[in-house]
């Protein structure tokens, strides 16, 4: 133990260890190698995490599957330890996995391996109801839904006199991050007020109002577009809280006419019609997992 302990930096051979390691155990090299005990720990790091399934699918083959790319490009992909399982970088080719049970990410960005996954970009009219079911028998988004098989759910809400850009999955996971708090997921949205609005207004909301449940802030502020008497104005916030832009434009004397929301992270709403609902790319899937830390 006492040789050990005394070992120098350069002594790896088992020559090393006798009176030179013990003739430095009260000198000032001694102390000066203590801080190295954690070098051994370093050196032996973390191992390798054996992330292979015989019984599973060629990574591959899922990625393909998946429209990373060609089987050749995932390949090559794999071999350019571009891609990680369950955090863990794979190079090689033979390597199986289950698409149910462990997650992929390639050059960071995760993949969506399991099929079943649906995800769904819903333009929600104005008068529906964000339920999948109204007990009142108004309409509801469920209504859009009839045809499914796959049961689905959405991701937030939006009030009855608001449109816009609503998600919809059965990626329980992904929806509960997107709408805890704590993850800030960005929205926009675009507001017709009462017009004019003033120059400092945009500050104004940047610095914070104060409402009954707390001070809201955005995170930016334009005008859009201006008529005699009203106003176009996107505010892009990542707060949750029930009728938040609404509340907040009528705190600082601008009450909303019509609400749209435009936006939900890196995924846009685009020309998509009221009604109507579009399935998410893989960059926007991919955008979403990563904006809910996955």
């Amino acid at each position: 133990m006492t040789g050990t302990r005394g070992k120098s930096n350069t002594g790896g051979s088992r020559g090393g260890r006798g009176r030179p390691g013990g003739a430095r155990r009260g000198g000032s090299s001694a102390r000066s190698q203590r801080p190295n005990r954690s070098a051994p720990q370093a050196s032996s790091s973390k191992p390798d995490i054996d992330v292979h399934d015989p019984d599973g699918v060629r990574l591959q083959k899922l990625l393909a599957a998946a429209g990373v790319g060609s089987r050749r490009v995932c390949e090559d992909l794999i071999t350019q330890g571009r891609v990680e399982v369950d955090g863990q970088v794979v190079r090689e080719l033979g390597v199986r996995i289950d698409p149910l049970r462990q997650s992929v990410h390639v050059d960071g960005d995760r993949v969506q391996l399991d099929e079943s996954r649906v995800y769904l970009a819903f333009n929600k009219p104005l008068g529906i109801v964000s339920t999948m079911n109204d007990e009142l028998g108004r309409p509801s988004v469920g209504d859009y839904l009839e045809q499914r098989k796959d049961r689905l759910f959405h991701v937030g809400r939006l009030d009855q006199d608001t449109e816009g850009l609503l998600l919809l999955t059965n990626d329980g996971e992904l929806a509960n991050r997107l709408q805890h708090p704590s993850y800030g997921v960005p929205k926009t949205y675009v507001a017709m007020v009462p017009g004019p609005v003033p120059r400092a207004l945009g500050k104004q909301l940047r610095d914070g109002v104060e409402l009954e449940d707390g001070k809201v802030a955005v995170d930016s502020f334009k005008v859009v577009d201006s008529t005699p008497g009203w106003a176009l104005i996107e505010v892009v916030l990542h707060e949750g809280r029930k009728h938040i832009v609404r509340r907040m434009l009528e705190a600082v004397g601008h009450p909303v006419e019509s609400l749209t929301r435009t936006d939900v992270g890196p995924v846009r709403l685009g020309d998509l019609r009221p009604g109507k609902m579009r399935p998410l790319t893989k960059q926007e899937v991919a955008g979403l997992y990563k904006a809910a830390g996955l």
